[in-house]
């Protein structure tokens, strides 16, 4: 369909069994806007493709945006309980790029849980992935941060998620961070399955394959290949993980003054720091 000017494709893409994954691909829904270089934009723990909402407009007058809802999130297929793992997470985007654009290679934008999901395709395919973009990646955190999340995975498996969830959210706000922002991330939570809550959080920072923490996430950033541009929020995470990227091309900057959800409390400065460097590649 036509929407301002531009195509549109909102498709459940659909793929074969996943390798090294119990399950096989969900159907995403996505969206597809532009014309120029393939950039692909991938959500967090709990959210959609609408977080991206403020960067849309700019990003679709310059590059070709494919948004998926991830597996369980938003529109997209929720598969049964036990298909949570970061490795069916990165088999669903892998299928989504190898059978509705064969032969092509993808920037990769990703925020929290979808940066971690983006630098495990890049490590694992990179003949699909040109370059990686982690906005507030689940990637790099330290010691206090892992028995912050250890808690919450506990939590979350006594607990109600909905419950839980914000009130880890409230902990990664900004004082300045829009209330309607905070009532939205709450409210989503809701209308989620419990289990894709539940299940989705802890494998991302424990357990033996995790690289979200410590020496297992820079060992793991050490073996990119593909440019990488990590922005955060912490100026000790900065510190620490400019030193773990290779390519000529990576870099570490940091943004204060935001939340967790960087590219919406600071829409403007993240607009124009991660096209420059796309721009640049």
């Amino acid at each position: 369909m036509k929407f301002a000017g531009a195509t549109v494709a909102a498709t459940a893409a659909y793929g074969g069994t996943v390798a090294a994954s119990a399950t096989s691909a969900a159907k995403l829904f996505h969206t597809e806007v532009g014309t120029g270089k393939n950039v692909m934009l991938l959500h967090g723990w709990t959210c959609d493709s609408n977080d991206w909402i403020e960067q849309l407009p700019l990003f679709e007058s310059k590059y070709r945006v494919v948004a998926p809802d991830l597996r369980g999130h938003g529109r997209s297929e929720v598969m049964p309980s036990g298909a949570y793992t970061p490795t069916d997470y990165v088999g669903d985007i892998e299928a989504l790029i190898s059978t509705k654009y064969p032969g092509q290679k993808f920037i990769l934008v990703g925020h929290s849980m979808g940066g971690q999901i983006a630098a495990r395709l890049a490590a694992k395919r990179p003949d699909l992935v040109s370059a990686v973009v982690s906005v507030d990646g689940a990637l790099g955190f330290g010691n206090d941060a892992a028995q912050l999340f250890s808690r919450t995975t506990d939590d979350l498996n006594v607990g109600d998620p909905a419950v839980v969830a914000p009130a880890l959210f409230e902990l990664v706000y900004d004082s300045a961070t829009d209330p309607a922002f905070k009532r939205w991330h709450a409210r989503r939570v809701q209308g989620m399955p419990t289990h894709v809550v539940r299940e989705s959080f802890g494998p991302l920072f424990f357990g033996a394959e995790h690289v979200g923490i410590g020496e297992a996430c820079e060992k793991f950033c050490k073996g990119l290949t593909v440019p990488f541009y990590h922005l955060c929020r912490d100026p000790a995470q900065t510190v620490r993980m400019r030193p773990w990227f290779s390519h000529p091309k990576s870099k570490v900057d940091v943004l204060s003054n935001a939340g967790h959800w960087i590219m919406q409390d600071r829409k403007d400065d993240v607009n124009a720091a991660v096209t420059t460097w796309i721009d640049a590649l």
